[in-house]
């Protein structure tokens, strides 16, 4: 059975089949972390597999919450299935709405809880090859300069909170 989350249908949120939600286009509900190193920032390669945005590069994780699951439960529990890192400390930095065409014929019209975790030398990071392709560590400057210059390898999401709600989500 295919996973149901937290979308609004004619202005009522109720669960609906992950792949229907962006068939449709519908506003949903999201969660994201982005994994920081001092200045660097934990990025992934989605899996090739992945049915929208495979082999683009987004931030650690981004995620939908099951249908009756909070946004501080979900960023953990995904970080874990997608990374395998645990035990990192969440802080929620907002909310941030975007809607973007995502290829193939999908939308993402995400209402998205943030947040950010600090990682250290010896976090562990072990990928779920189902979900990341692979990984990096990158300096947060040298990401937003990337995204401009070569915008084709990130996703839409990515871009927009580099370019639109930075300083929101890495605000000390």
């Amino acid at each position: 059975m295919e996973m149901m989350i937290p979308a609004w249908v004619d202005g009522t949120l109720c669960p609906v089949e992950k792949l229907e939600v962006h068939r449709r286009g519908l506003r949903h509900k999201a969660v994201s972390v982005f994994v920081m190193r001092g200045s660097q920032t934990l990025i992934q390669r989605r899996a090739l597999t992945k049915y929208h945005t495979p082999g683009l590069w987004a931030n650690a994780c981004c995620t939908h919450p099951y249908w009756d699951e909070a946004a501080e439960d979900c960023a953990p529990r995904r970080l874990q299935q997608e990374l395998g890192i645990e035990g990192l400390p969440m802080r929620h930095r907002g909310q941030v709405h975007y809607r973007a065409d995502v290829g193939g014929g999908l939308t993402e019209d995400e209402v998205v809880e943030i947040f950010t975790a600090e990682a250290s030398e010896d976090t562990v990071c072990v990928p779920n090859p189902a979900e990341v392709a692979e990984v990096a560590w990158i300096d947060l400057d040298a990401l937003v300069a990337d995204t401009t210059r070569r915008p084709e390898r990130y996703t839409p999401w990515l871009r927009i909170y580099l370019r639109d709600h930075i300083n929101d989500i890495f605000a000390v």
